[in-house]
């Protein structure tokens, strides 16, 4: 019985935890490449620039003479780097 719930938790584990902590462990470097110029994506689907990088938070750029302080854990993807790499959207 008991060698059964091991093997339960252990592929609750690599089911669902693992590919979880991968996936956090990504977007943590994506946000450490980010650099002014940038085009990002937020979590709230609002497309902009990165202007200027704070320590916890970005400034974009989101329409002319308009930009918006965000708070880096909420950028969800890169749309396009600054050299030109097209990234696919997480």
């Amino acid at each position: 019985m008991i060698i059964v719930w091991l093997l339960f938790i252990g592929g609750f584990y690599f089911l669902f935890i693992a590919p979880q902590k991968k996936k956090q462990k990504e977007h943590e470097k994506m946000l450490t490449t980010l650099q002014s110029g940038d085009e990002v994506v937020t979590t709230g689907g609002i497309y902009g620039v990165i202007t200027n990088v704070k320590d916890d938070r970005f400034v974009v750029r989101v329409a002319d003479n308009t930009k918006i302080e965000v708070g880096k854990g909420f950028i969800q993807s890169v749309a396009r780097k600054t050299d030109g790499e097209d990234k696919k959207s997480s």
